[in-house]
C-alpha cells in the first residue's frame, strides 16, 4: 500500500489550517438552555422597595390530589403541614398559591406569586398581613 507523502514544508501549514477549522467550529455554537428553568412569566420581577420582604418566604406548596390529601408547604426551608406551627404562628390554611398563618389576632398570608391580570406576574413570595 502506498502512503501519501506530504512534504515537510506543508506539515506546519496543514496543522495551522486544521487548528483554524477546529476553533472556527466552536464560534457558531449556541449556549444550552436549562430545561428546568421556569418560564419567564413565573420569574419574579422586583417592582421597587415594596417587592423586598423581610418576613418569611413561602417557597413551595404540595397538595395531594385525593380528597383529604396532604397539604404541605415549605416556608424559609422548613416543611410545615396545615395545623402545625411555624415560628410561633399556627398554619391555618394551605391553598394552591398561598399559606395563611395566625399569631394571636394577627393573620399573615404568604403567597407564591402575586396574582395580576393576564396570569402570574409581579412579586414573588408576596406577604400580606391582616390585623383583627
Amino acid at each position: 500500500m502506498d502512503e501519501a507523502v506530504i512534504p515537510t514544508t506543508m506539515k506546519p501549514a496543514l496543522r495551522a489550517a486544521f487548528l483554524a477549522l477546529l476553533l472556527a467550529g466552536g464560534a457558531h455554537a449556541q449556549p444550552l438552555q436549562d430545561p428546568t428553568k421556569p418560564p419567564a412569566a413565573a420569574t419574579p420581577v422586583a417592582l421597587g422597595p415594596q417587592a423586598v420582604s423581610s418576613g418569611p418566604q413561602l417557597q413551595s406548596i404540595l397538595i395531594g390530589r385525593a380528597a383529604g390529601g396532604r397539604h404541605v408547604a415549605v416556608i424559609d426551608g422548613e416543611t410545615v403541614r396545615q395545623g402545625e406551627s411555624f415560628r410561633g404562628a399556627k398554619v391555618v390554611r394551605i391553598r394552591e398559591n398561598e399559606v395563611e398563618l395566625a399569631r394571636g389576632g394577627e393573620r399573615q398570608v404568604l403567597r407564591l406569586y402575586a396574582e395580576a391580570e393576564g396570569g402570574i406576574k409581579g412579586d414573588h413570595a408576596a406577604t400580606v398581613t391582616v390585623r383583627r
